[in-house]
């Protein structure tokens, strides 16, 4: 029987993530809604006993009896278990916790928000299990990507495949608020924070100014720090931090803020109806995409590297700092880099030297310029990036 479009991306994962129990008896894996963790598990852990817990009736049983899962499995003993939306019932990690320290069942424990689980249990098992991200599609796993489709649909993988993807966009972002918004009681003032995400929408992957979202949201200013750490922790966004050591020049030192996917992103601002080649959003949506496929390759590499951007105050800006200055990354949707493009990178090399130096953009071929900057596109950039010739 063959499989869908929408199966054979989502089995490409397998080959792309690493295998959460390596080296471990527990792991919790965290990812935003409809990344494709449950099917990634069932393909990695197919003889796994799964508790899925957005089974209301059998989630509401053990709430209210986290014991049965004791019980169950210490009648069936399972190689593994597999808990499936975990921040559901909290309470089972302590159940968890006793059958790691008495029995040789391996945990699983799978999520799109840990906030709920720090809120409410104790410990997230005396750091016995580690921690995976699962992000949206990356080039590992679409070899052939249609670049326009993902600037304009992004990268969960229906949406990446549908022929429209707006519908589907539109419940994703309400059924986020339903479930990790209202459901969970992360805040009271839902009219406010669906406000606040249509401005964000708006200043996606631009410097952060608290007062002016604040305004525009109708809100407080401490209102708003609260919702983008709500942001982050249900992963629905990540900050990018400015680089902040400086020999020559004054730094900007506010950090950016991005949306975990093109698509969503797309969909909270009010002008990305079809992100279209030359404009603005464009170029946006180009270097969140790289962005993202450069943060996917560092976590499931598991290379601990530090992500940042560097802006002067004068407006010299390098797109994005890899590690202690290892790499520099200028992102330009151009066909055609022109030496203004350089400009920013050239600035940094004068003032720290980076050791390698890239500008990643729509050219068809690679060069190098005199000065060691590398001109390479953006496909093969990809590609060398997860062969691990970049970083």
């Amino acid at each position: 029987m063959s499989r869908s479009p929408i199966e054979i991306h989502r089995a490409l994962k397998v080959t792309t993530v690493p295998n959460p129990l390596k080296g471990s008896s527990a792991a919790f894996l965290w990812g935003p809604r409809q990344t494709g963790k449950s099917t990634l598990l069932r393909q990695q852990f197919p003889e796994a006993k799964c508790y899925d817990l957005l089974d209301t009736a059998l989630c509401a049983e053990l709430a209210l009896r986290p014991r049965l899962l004791r019980e169950e499995v210490l009648a069936a003993r399972p190689a593994t278990v597999i808990l499936d939306e975990v921040q559901k019932v909290p309470e089972l990690l302590e159940e968890v916790h006793w059958l790691l320290e008495n029995t040789a069942t391996r945990f699983i424990l799978c999520g799109s928000s840990a906030r709920n689980l720090r809120r409410k249990a104790r410990n997230l098992l005396g750091g016995r299990a580690v921690e995976h991200r699962l992000l949206p599609l990356t080039t590992s796993e679409v070899p052939d990507l249609d670049l326009d489709k993902a600037l304009n649909h992004g990268g969960l993988p229906v949406h990446y495949l549908a022929e429209d993807p707006a519908p589907l966009l539109r419940a994703y972002v309400n059924l986020y608020i339903k479930e990790e918004i209202i459901d969970e009681s992360l805040t009271q003032n839902v009219p406010a924070f669906a406000r606040f995400l249509q401005v964000v929408g708006l200043t996606h992957g631009q410097q952060l100014n608290y007062a002016n979202i604040a305004r525009e949201s109708g809100v407080a200013a401490s209102t708003v720090r609260n919702y983008f750490q709500i942001l982050e922790d249900t992963l629905l966004g990540f900050e990018l931090e400015p680089w902040r050591r400086t020999r020559k020049r004054r730094l900007v030192e506010t950090s950016k803020y991005f949306l975990f996917d093109i698509g969503v992103a797309n969909h909270l601002h009010p002008e990305a109806t079809r992100v279209t080649e030359g404009s603005d959003l464009y170029g946006r949506a180009f270097e969140h995409f790289l962005l993202n496929e450069v943060r996917a390759y560092l976590a499931y590499r598991k290379r601990d590297k530090r992500l940042a951007y560097w802006r002067t105050s004068s407006g010299f800006e390098v797109d994005l700092i890899v590690g202690d200055m290892e790499l520099a990354l200028e992102l330009k949707a151009r066909k055609h880099v022109r030496a203004e493009d350089l400009k920013g990178l050239r600035a940094l090399m004068d003032e720290h030297g980076p050791r390698r130096k890239l500008i990643v953009a729509r050219e068809e071929r690679p060069r190098t310029t005199e000065d060691g900057i590398e001109v390479v596109p953006w496909r093969e950039f990809c590609a060398r990036l997860w062969a691990g010739d970049i970083v």
